[in-house]
């Protein structure tokens, strides 16, 4: 049993469970009856998405090391706080038991929260399964 980190939309891999869409907003354009249907997600969490004030720091200029260094310093402050940390828990103590995934539309996983998050949910002593797609 594990997590697997996707990107939203793609086509879902086999025994990934149950899809979290950890993002701040919904796809555009996309009926909430499809987004588990077309592979964007099963549940909508945004608690773990960053905020929308850290995104639109993120998206206001190129993201270049530095900036991507202090996204990640802030959403790692964000993801500190209380309620992020006991949902945090309750995923990495159900990736024991079950497979489930967890994602976002970046194609670029390295330059993606869900990066961050796969490291926050490790540390909380998750089963994250690895899987090469996600790796390039």
């Amino acid at each position: 049993m594990a997590i697997f980190v996707v990107r939203l939309g793609t086509p879902r891999a086999r025994r990934e469970g149950v899809r979290l869409g950890t993002v701040r907003r919904p796809p555009r354009g996309v009926k909430k009856r499809d987004f588990g249907r077309l592979d964007y997600f099963d549940i909508w969490t945004p608690e773990l998405a960053p905020s929308d004030v850290l995104m639109k720091w993120a998206h206001a200029e190129p993201l270049t090391d530095t900036r991507w260094a202090v996204f990640a310093k802030r959403y790692r402050r964000e993801m500190s706080a209380p309620a992020a940390q006991r949902l945090i828990a309750l995923l990495a103590s159900f990736s024991h038991t079950t497979d489930f995934s967890v994602g976002c539309y970046c194609e670029q996983e390295s330059r993606c929260h869900r990066s961050l998050l796969r490291t926050l949910l490790a540390g909380a002593g998750a089963t994250i399964t690895v899987d090469t797609k996600e790796a390039s």
